[in-house]
């Protein structure tokens, strides 16, 4: 009997008498307390994050983070001591996402106490995105610099260039130039070496550009170098030598600028290859002088419309006079063929091959008007200086960099 009223006293005992016993446990929200606070929204990315206990000690924490539709565990680590959670990267936030943090701990009683909590952050309204070249998985070229063009201006451009990683293999050291406040591009000191594999890394993701203008992509561009080929156009000569593989396979005759009209000077690199475009001169900067719906074959060469193509129109100019508006002309039949000479290097050619122009009187080509980089010098690339002349070469020099400065786009032509 003494026991049967021990266990009914027992069973009687009520959560509120141990309460008094132990102390009243608290409220979730001050067991654990979470940086950012719960529910929290516009939350800046500079602001931390953070699970700790006043008293006891953390048994678990896991949060995640939902962004772009996918849901990503935040790796964190306890401290030693039991009473901080902090995430294992020290970097911002991410921006446009919402965070859910589930955190359980152990009072100095034994007791759980767990806790839900999620707040969002910051969602910018203007966005940072680069147009990268080449394409993803591409064989290019030896000449191929890689260029990324920014669709807003950067106003941190170190901030942004440290987000921005290009890595080759074989190892090759590969150095960036800003072109203005929208272009960045990278190239190793020499052309690359065939079978190179080379990798862009963009972690631009949430990276701060511009006062409210964040970056949008965390991506991987990779591609292959080609087998070697740079084509030298001699203006006055009126032949291109095609080198494949540092050996000359062909001498093709071609036809390049008129008097009025001549073609740039310097190392150009093909961007683009067309099995048949329209020319019209009204699109560069001309009256209407040509519009030419059928050009075969056109590789262009420069942003501002300069392109090696097939030329029908004037069979017999070349190998004897320069009659274009600034490209450069190989013959070629209405439709083009791969038998002509335009067809025959259409088909060997890659985009990022190289195209240098020679004894044309003309200028040299601007180094950011298509992928013309080549012709600055490793120090100008580098530090963005030219190197220091004396005299009159340094006058020239001058001279040379207002014309330089000009605009570009009332130029080449068919």
């Amino acid at each position: 009997m003494a026991w049967a009223g021990l266990a009914l006293g027992a069973a009687g005992c009520t959560g509120t008498e141990f309460d008094g016993l132990l102390g009243k446990p608290p409220r979730p929200a001050d067991a654990i307390r979470v940086t950012p606070g719960d529910g929290d929204k516009n939350v800046r990315a500079h602001e931390r994050l953070e699970v700790r206990v006043p008293a006891g000690r953390l048994e678990s924490v896991k949060v995640v983070r939902s962004q772009d539709a996918r849901e990503t565990e935040v790796p964190g680590r306890i401290g030693e001591d039991g009473t901080t959670w902090r995430p294992v990267a020290r970097g911002p936030l991410a921006l446009a996402a919402k965070y859910t943090v589930d955190a359980v701990a152990l009072d100095g009683h034994g007791r759980r106490t767990a806790r839900h909590t999620t707040f969002t952050t910051f969602v910018p309204d203007e966005r940072l995105i680069a147009y990268v070249a080449p394409e993803n998985r591409a064989t290019v070229g030896t000449g191929m610099i890689v260029s990324l063009e920014f669709n807003r201006e950067v106003a941190d451009r170190k901030a942004v260039q440290r987000a921005v990683r290009v890595t080759a293999e074989p190892g090759v050291e590969i150095r960036p130039h800003w072109f203005g406040s929208t272009r960045l591009d990278f190239r190793p000191e020499k052309y690359w070496r065939p079978g190179t594999e080379v990798t862009v890394d963009l972690g631009l993701r949430d990276v701060r550009a511009a006062p409210g203008v964040y970056g949008l992509q965390d991506r991987t561009v990779s591609f292959t170098i080609g087998r070697s080929q740079v084509s030298v156009v001699d203006a006055a000569e009126h032949t291109m030598k095609v080198r494949r593989d540092g050996k000359v396979i062909s001498t093709v005759p071609i036809t390049a600028g008129a008097p009025k009209t001549p073609t740039y000077n310097g190392r150009m690199v093909v961007t683009e290859m067309l099995e048949m475009t329209r020319m019209n001169s009204r699109t560069v900067g001309f009256g209407g002088e040509y519009d030419i719906p059928d050009v075969p074959h056109a590789m262009r060469l420069t942003t501002s419309g300069t392109f090696l193509h097939g030329n029908y129109w004037a069979p017999d100019a070349p190998g004897k006079t320069n009659v274009s508006h600034g490209c450069v002309g190989l013959r070629d039949v209405k439709g083009g063929s791969p038998r002509t000479p335009a067809g025959w290097f259409f088909d060997r050619s890659l985009v990022g091959d190289v195209v240098e122009v020679v004894r044309s009187k003309d200028k040299k080509v601007a180094p950011d008007n298509g992928l013309s980089g080549w012709n600055m010098t490793w120090q100008e690339w580098t530090t963005g200086k030219k190197p220091e002349k004396a005299g009159k070469a340094g006058k020239a020099g001058k001279k040379e960099g207002r014309e330089t400065g000009r605009p570009e786009a009332k130029r080449p032509k068919p």
